[in-house]
């Protein structure tokens, strides 16, 4: 399921580049958080996985879990933080 989140946030986000009116940084504002969300998700999955695999002893596959986990939070974070920024881009001034 985390999976198929990701592939429609990335698909979303492709989209909204190809939108050419008024409504293209709202949409990639949305587009970027969608996308910062399912990374986070992915990175709390990878923590949970990280803990299992401690716990069973797998080495290897703990470090690796740590390592894309730790990927995946600073890639949903920026996503984030660029949804932010879009989003204030977005206002108009008062």
């Amino acid at each position: 399921m985390l999976a198929i989140s990701l592939g429609g946030s990335v698909l979303f986000a492709l989209f909204s580049i190809t939108v050419r009116d008024a409504s293209q940084i709202p949409l990639l504002a949305s587009g970027a958080a969608v996308l910062g969300i399912a990374f986070l998700a992915l990175a709390a999955y990878s923590a949970r996985a990280t803990w299992q695999a401690g716990i069973q002893g797998h080495d290897r596959r703990a470090i690796v879990m740590a390592l894309s986990g730790g990927m995946a939070a600073i890639v949903g974070a920026g996503c984030l933080a660029g949804a932010i920024i879009l989003f204030m881009l977005s206002q108009r001034p008062s």
